[in-house]
């Protein structure tokens, strides 16, 4: 079994390193061959818990790749939704033509049509992490936090039942994983899961990135305790409409988040203060565009998307 790791930045490098540490074939594919060359030269460092390890893996253009990879390996797909445009998905279905799993750790919604509607017939995984990771620069990532990796097939009334092949695959992946040291766990239930990490990435990153302030500072303050309440209560009436499974405890589960991230600065806080697109039409707007489609109305999350393009237009 061999990964190809599409994607070199702070969750691809993250586990990228930690995979090639356990011995498992990794091949990262980045989008410039700038990068490809510093990783093939220098290697990729993890910083953790104090100390940097250099690991040495391989790495290529993701346009340069011209292997076809079968059944047995898998593409994981960790770079930011802004980046999947028609040209990397293109990409990656040539790459998956010959069957092999593509694997996707996309923050928000929406993505997942998109990559069918480009491969058919290719087994597709969802997957969300907790762990936290930091890019510092092309070749080094930080070790922020950890946490766990739910992954899980997509599910399809249009597609054929798992093979044998496949099912020895998914085994494959998680003993690697667990090799590795990473909290890995095969699920059934992913919508469930990607709607409650959709939940508090909805009500974190635009609010930390609109009031300036790190996960952990959010809720101290009144205002910004009261606009996160408002917030979580109109997300997570439009995601249990959606099929959201609820237990009540959403709210104090989201403080726990910002308390246990207390220090990190969330990816969209990161962007706006870089310049770069953020993932909020697939965050709050995915949430926005799914209240359209059941008639509900969504006036804070359109509130939030419309403010966050603002700022970086400014």
């Amino acid at each position: 079994m061999r990964i190809f790791i599409a994607g070199a930045g702070a969750i691809g490098l993250l586990y990228g390193t930690r995979l090639v540490r356990a011995g498992i074939a990794v091949t990262m594919l980045t989008r410039t061959a700038e990068q490809a060359e510093r990783l093939n030269a220098e290697g990729a460092a993890l910083q953790e818990g104090g100390e940097t390890a250099v690991v040495r893996l391989q790495a290529e253009r993701i346009s340069d790749c011209r292997v076809k990879l079968p059944s047995h390996d898998w593409i994981w797909l960790t770079v930011k939704q802004t980046h999947l445009d028609d040209a990397f998905i293109g990409e990656i279905a040539r790459l998956a033509e010959q069957g092999a799993s593509v694997l996707c750790l996309q923050n928000g919604i929406g993505h997942m049509p998109r990559l069918r509607e480009a491969m058919p017939s290719s087994p597709l995984y969802a997957a969300i992490t907790t762990e936290g990771a930091l890019k510092v620069d092309a070749r080094t990532v930080r070790y922020t936090g950890k946490g766990q990796v739910f992954f899980g097939r997509e599910k399809s009334a249009d597609l054929p039942n798992m093979t044998e092949a496949e099912e020895l695959s998914q085994k494959m992946l998680l003993d690697a994983l667990q090799s590795a040291g990473i909290n890995a766990s095969l699920s059934n239930e992913m919508e469930d899961r990607t709607y409650n990490k959709l939940l508090v990435n909805a009500v974190i990153n635009p609010l930390t990135a609109l009031y300036g302030v790190r996960n952990g500072e959010l809720p101290l303050d009144p205002l910004r305790r009261t606009m996160m309440a408002a917030l979580h209560a109109e997300c997570l009436s439009i995601l249990t409409a959606a099929g959201m499974q609820g237990d009540g405890d959403s709210w104090q589960r989201l403080l726990n988040v910002c308390e246990q991230t207390a220090s990190n600065e969330s990816s969209m806080l990161s962007d706006v203060r870089s310049g770069r697109s953020t993932e909020i039409d697939w965050i709050n707007g995915g949430i926005a565009a799914l209240a359209e489609r059941m008639k509900m109305p969504a006036p804070l999350n359109d509130a939030v998307t419309v403010l966050i393009k603002a700022l970086r237009s400014q």
